[in-house]
């Protein structure tokens, strides 16, 4: 059985759709041939590693608007 090829276009798609839109990764896994780890692992190359920025953010008190 051949492993399906995704284009760089539609893993970012793929990526969007989860970071951007609120879908689950479940719910984009659920496309024919897209595995919940191939979609981690695409998100992990396309968006970086923000996790100092992350603590800083919970640590750091929230500007009232």
């Amino acid at each position: 059985m051949d492993t399906p090829r995704f284009t760089p276009e539609f893993k970012e798609e793929a990526v969007r759709q989860i970071t951007k839109r609120g879908y689950s990764v479940a719910e984009v896994s659920d496309c024919p041939g897209v595995s919940a780890h191939s979609l981690c692992k695409w998100q992990r190359a396309i968006q970086p590693d923000n996790s100092e920025q992350h603590a800083r953010d919970l640590l750091e008190p929230k500007a009232r608007s």
